[in-house]
C-alpha cells in the first residue's frame, strides 16, 4: 500500500537533524514539522523573510501579517527574525540552508527537477525554488510516485520546464526512497506492503536495486 500524506511526511521528517536550517516548499512539505522527533530541533526558513517559522495557527488566531512564502498564515517561535527578500535570498544563495524539501512534477535520472510550471496552466510565478535547488546544501523531493493520470513522475528525461539541473539528492515518495547518484537512480527503501517490482513498474527510468532493500521506518503513531 502507498503511504498516506501523513506517513510520507513522517518519513521525510526522519531526514532532518538537530540544529539544521530547513526550507519547506508549499504543499505536502509543510506537513513535515508535525512529525519531527521531539529531540530534534530545526529552524524553519521562509524565503519571504522569516527565520523561525512555527506551526500553523489555530482557527481564529490567525495574524494576516504573519505569512509564509505560500501566502499561508503561520506562527513564529521565540527568537524568530524578519528580514527583506534580498537578505533571505542571500541566505539561500550563500548556502546557509542545510536542507530544502520540495515537491515535484518530474525528476529525471540526473536529478534534474521540474516543479514550477505545467504549460497552459495558470501559475503565480516561479517562487524561490530555482534558488533553493542550487543554494540548499541538500535537496529532498517529497511527492507521490505517479501523477494523477498514472504517468510516471520519475523519468529518464523531463518534459516539463526545468527548475534546476542535477540538483536533487534524494526522492521520497509514497512508494519508495530513491537516491540520485553519479551512476543513476538507486532504490534505498520501499514503503510497507510495497514490493520492489511495484516500484520498478511505476518508475519511468532505470533504477538500480541493491540486493537487500529495507522497508521504510515509520513511527507507529502515524
Amino acid at each position: 500500500m502507498a503511504l498516506t500524506r501523513e506517513q510520507l511526511a513522517a518519513r521525510v521528517a526522519l531526514e532532518l537533524e538537530d540544529g539544521q536550517y530547513v526550507n519547506l516548499g508549499i504543499g505536502m512539505p509543510t506537513l513535515v514539522p508535525n512529525y519531527v522527533p521531539d529531540d530534534v530541533h530545526v529552524v524553519l526558513h521562509s524565503e519571504n523573510g522569516v527565520l523561525g517559522v512555527g506551526p500553523y495557527p489555530f482557527e481564529g488566531e490567525e495574524d494576516p501579517d504573519l505569512i509564509n512564502a505560500g501566502k499561508e498564515t503561520v506562527t513564529i517561535l521565540p527568537g524568530a527574525s524578519f528580514f527583506d527578500s534580498s537578505l533571505s535570498f542571500g541566505m539561500i544563495r550563500g548556502q546557509h540552508l542545510d536542507v530544502a524539501v520540495l515537491g515535484a512534477m518530474q525528476v529525471n535520472v540526473r536529478g534534474d527537477l521540474a516543479n514550477w510550471l505545467i504549460p497552459g496552466k495558470m501559475v503565480n510565478g516561479m517562487g524561490g525554488a530555482m534558488d533553493l535547488v542550487h543554494g540548499a546544501r541538500r535537496v529532498i523531493i517529497m511527492m507521490e510516485h505517479v501523477a494523477r493520470d498514472g504517468s510516471a513522475k520519475i523519468v529518464e528525461e523531463c518534459t516539463l520546464p526545468l527548475t534546476g539541473k542535477a540538483c536533487v539528492d534524494r526522492i521520497i515518495t509514497d512508494l519508495a526512497v530513491i537516491d540520485v547518484t553519479g551512476k543513476g537512480l538507486v532504490l534505498r527503501e520501499v514503503a510497507p506492503g510495497v514490493s520492489v517490482d511495484e516500484v520498478l513498474a511505476r518508475t519511468g527510468a532505470p533504477l538500480t536495486v541493491p540486493d537487500d532493500v529495507p522497508t521504510m521506518p515509520l513511527p507507529t503513531t502515524v
